[in-house]
């Protein structure tokens, strides 16, 4: 087991980088924008085949909207080696060796290891999908959507799949969204789901505007259900998904039951881990504790900026900007992540869903006290040609006002209308302030009153009221 010295004749430092998708190959590539090759190795390591691709876009590609599993990938690993990062591809970091500054990695094909050892270490492990541990689980035709692999090996079940019934396990966005992909290939889709209501991230109520629009779509919604086992067939193929009441065929299942941080590693080499098993880092994505260890991505836990307490949220979005701030940093400049406040977007087919900050139960779990007003809106002016209904609901903080939340399901037009709530949690206003944002307006974008704004005029008066 050879070792790789830590700096070479020039005593050039060496930052390592564990993990090739966004978090990670961000990180490198902006700490080798500000310091050059005969300043800085950089060797990164990635278990897959790909790098700095959109594990967002999977399903999109598996639905047949992205023709091109290429189209996916912002950066190829040939275009990283050329930039003066050291890219190795099938190559699985196994342990972290935080005393001796040196990591393990072994060959994925081979299984040779070696150790290299680092000056300065950025930890993007990212997340894994939540795998049941039931009978049947590990079945031929049973997969997760994670990575790119795992999305050309769903594809290459659905090809050929001997029936046309799928059944997706689990109702949050992976599950919605990879539902819709199963219709536009022409599958019989069911969705169990152990909650009452589909879209989790969303309350209950708004929830249920999604169940119906899934249902209208073909789709068959089985809720309030828990995934005992899954049957085979004697060749070892997945045959059924049971539950306690029933059993629902199926020639392929996808597993939409969420992820976990990666942190396998991190727990091994005695890093800190929070309360959902993220690591913990200080506001420039430092590792608590550590000078010369970052990390970033789906495998750390962020603040909160609403509740003001630790999340972990697996979004491109976030795992992109943690690493710019953590490669201007590992390069010796500055820069700071200062938190979230939990925004997402979604649709399936042509309804579109999204939520920003608190849900009422989050509201309830930290203790604050609040109101609640939900109205009905349109995206354009009621007499504008394409005008679609949308839903909106609003939490305010009970007295102060403040803008707690919101959450908007409807068509074209509704989703990135929560952007507008996001910008306002971020700058802590309150419902009355709201109210008086100068929004574009004109007929065919929206109605005189912007939906977003006739529900803080409803949580303002309720607010003050109470």
């Amino acid at each position: 087991m050879s070792e790789s010295a830590r700096q070479g004749p020039s005593g050039r430092e060496r930052l390592v980088v564990i993990g090739g998708d966004a978090a990670g190959m961000s990180a490198a590539s902006q700490a080798r924008r500000l310091k050059g090759p005969d300043e800085l190795e950089i060797v990164a390591f990635e278990r897959g085949h790909f790098t700095s691709y959109s594990a967002c876009g999977i399903p999109y590609w598996v639905g047949g909207d992205v023709t091109e599993r290429d189209d996916l990938i912002a950066r190829t690993p040939e275009e990283h080696r050329a930039r003066g990062i050291d890219l190795r591809l099938r190559t699985e970091v196994t342990e972290i060796d935080v005393a001796g500054q040196r990591v393990r990695a072994r060959d994925v094909d081979s299984g040779a290891e070696s150790w290299t050892s680092y000056d300065k270490l950025v930890i993007a492990t990212g997340a894994r999908p939540v795998r049941p541990d039931m009978p049947g689980v590990d079945a031929e035709g049973v997969h997760g959507v994670q990575t790119l692999d795992d999305g050309q090996e769903l594809l290459d079940t659905l090809t050929r799949a001997r029936g046309r019934r799928a059944v997706v396990v689990g109702a949050g966005y992976i599950g919605v969204e990879m539902a819709e992909a199963l219709i536009n290939r022409g599958f019989l889709v069911t969705v169990v789901n152990r909650g009452s209501e589909p879209m989790s991230t969303l309350d209950p109520d708004m929830g249920r505007l999604v169940h119906e629009a899934m249902e209208a779509l073909g789709i068959t919604m089985v809720d309030d259900a828990e995934v005992t086992k899954l049957l085979t067939d004697d060749d070892g193929r997945v045959r059924a998904v049971v539950t306690q009441d029933a059993e629902y065929p199926a020639d392929v299942v996808v597993l939409g039951i969420g992820v976990r941080p990666e942190t396998g590693l991190a727990r091994a080499a005695g890093l800190p881990l929070g309360a959902h098993g993220g690591l913990l880092t200080d506001l420039a994505m430092r590792v608590r504790g550590h000078e010369n260890i970052w990390a970033g991505g789906d495998c750390v836990e962020v603040l909160d900026l609403v509740s003001g307490q630790e999340r972990h949220i697996a979004l491109g979005t976030h795992a992109n900007k943690h690493g710019q701030v953590i490669g201007t940093n590992a390069a010796g400049g500055y820069a700071t992540f200062p938190g979230v406040v939990g925004t997402a977007v979604s649709k399936v087919c042509d309804l579109e869903i999204a939520r920003t900050g608190l849900r009422e139960k989050d509201a309830r779990r930290v203790g604050l006290q609040y109101e609640t007003v939900t109205i009905e809106s349109t995206s354009r002016a009621g007499y504008y040609p394409g005008a679609s209904p949308m839903t909106v609901k609003m939490l305010a903080e009970r007295r102060t006002g403040r803008l707690l939340g919101v959450q908007i399901v409807g068509r074209e037009g509704a989703g990135k209308r929560v952007d507008i709530a996001a910008v306002a949690l971020t700058a802590g206003m309150t419902v009355e302030q709201m109210t008086a944002l100068d929004l574009g307006y004109a007929p065919p974008f929206s109605p005189v009153w912007d939906p977003v704004l006739v529900a803080a005029r409803k949580a303002a008066a309720k607010t003050r009221n109470a």
